[in-house]
């Protein structure tokens, strides 16, 4: 029987010969592979120079706030600009964003998915601006000119203390009740809805519609709810919090429009229980010409005429505070007489109740009419806004 001796030494010296010789395979193989991807990554890197490089200083950085101010090729060191801080550090890293080990293959991907994400938060940032550009705010130190060409002369029943009224109500509108003061607990909050959503104006190069009926229009850029987001946005810049609701009341059917509106703003007031100030914004209803457009000058503008309407419980329907809301509506026309006279037309006060009896600062403002434009009624709202904020705030 032949018996094999194994040598302890001998077996070893093997195990070494083996474990080098894989190392080595292992490591060749690992050299020229990442000497190929290296090669494609370089080229990846230099298509995208601008964002990755931008973002390497950021990691190696990252308490430098930087702001790219030019453009600059990283293959070429002479061309960066050396006055921008940015830029001398970028030449310090060079070293080590050269060899910056890019550890995921879709860098690529990656990067034009994040040239996307920013191109798409530089668009929010711009419509952000957009929407946060100042406000031209009314001025007062203005003239104020009524315009005769397609107006009418007003026509009124009653003028106490430089107010005019046209009464259509079965009450007497008195001396007594034109000088109370009104009576509100909230004077910040406002609502603004439209019970008929769908009245236009004449049509413009900058606001053309399609239209649903007679001056009329579904398109809330055209239509009087347009008008609302001026309001909106004026009484806003003077620190009213407002909530401007463009339902559609009087469409598809007109006929049923303000028991409509009345269920839309008992549900604002539901969240908003507080809230005293409730304007119906509207157009004047067609006149006996379509080329109707009651307008004033301000200054070197040309502007919609406004008109209050107030409704009261004469007509039977309960509305009980109907005079705080007349109180209100004449304090308003005060102030704008004093500072845009003819701005506003003659108070109406009638027999129906049109939702007035939802708070004690509800009323009707009717902005132009079918001959006035929507440029000529936005610039009314700033005017509207101003004389509110004199008075209530």
């Amino acid at each position: 029987m032949n018996v094999t001796v194994i040598n302890i030494k001998d077996l070893f010296k093997y195990l070494v010969v083996l474990i080098t010789s894989i190392i080595v395979i292992v490591s060749a193989t690992r050299f020229f592979y990442n000497k190929s991807i290296s090669i494609e990554k370089k080229d990846i890197i230099k298509s995208n120079n601008k964002s990755f490089y931008l973002t390497c200083l950021k990691t190696t950085i990252p308490m430098i706030d930087y702001k790219q101010e030019t453009t600059f090729d990283i293959s070429n060191k002479e061309s960066i600009n050396k006055s921008n801080i940015l830029t001398k550090l970028l030449g310090i890293q060079l070293g080590l964003i050269n060899n910056v080990e890019v550890k995921n293959d879709n860098i690529a991907e990656n990067n034009n998915e994040e040239n996307n994400e920013n191109t798409e938060n530089t668009e929010k940032i711009d419509n952000t601006e957009e929407n946060n550009q100042e406000i031209e705010l009314a001025k007062t130190d203005l003239q104020t000119q009524e315009v005769t060409e397609n107006n009418i002369v007003p026509s009124y029943t009653n003028i106490i203390d430089n107010i005019a009224f046209k009464n259509q109500s079965s009450y007497e509108i008195t001396e007594d009740l034109v000088n109370s003061p009104f009576n509100l607990n909230n004077k910040t909050d406002v609502i603004i809805f439209h019970t008929h959503t769908c009245e236009s104006y004449t049509q413009t190069e900058n606001y053309s519609y399609t239209p649903s009926g007679e001056f009329r229009t579904t398109d809330l850029g055209c239509s009087v709810a347009r008008v609302g987001d001026e309001l909106d946005k004026q009484l806003t810049a003077y620190g009213f919090n407002v909530i401007h609701d463009t339902t559609y009341h009087d469409y598809p059917a007109y006929t049923g429009s303000y028991d409509r509106s009345l269920n839309t703003v008992k549900s604002i007031l539901e969240d908003n229980p507080s809230t005293e100030i409730i304007i119906d914004l509207h157009r004047d209803a067609v006149g006996s010409s379509a080329e109707y457009g009651p307008s004033v000058i301000i200054g070197d503008e040309k502007v919609a005429q406004m008109m209050f309407v107030i409704g009261t419980d004469g007509g039977g329907l309960y509305h009980p505070n109907w005079r705080e809301n007349f109180k209100l509506a004449i304090s308003l026309q005060r102030k704008a007489n004093e500072l845009y006279p003819g701005l506003f037309r003659p108070i109406i006060l009638r027999d129906s109740r049109y939702n007035h009896h939802l708070a004690n600062g509800a009323f009707i403002v009717e902005v132009g009419a079918t001959g006035n434009t929507m440029e000529e009624c936005l610039g009314s709202m700033k005017y509207l806004a101003k004389v509110m904020s004199e008075v209530i705030k």
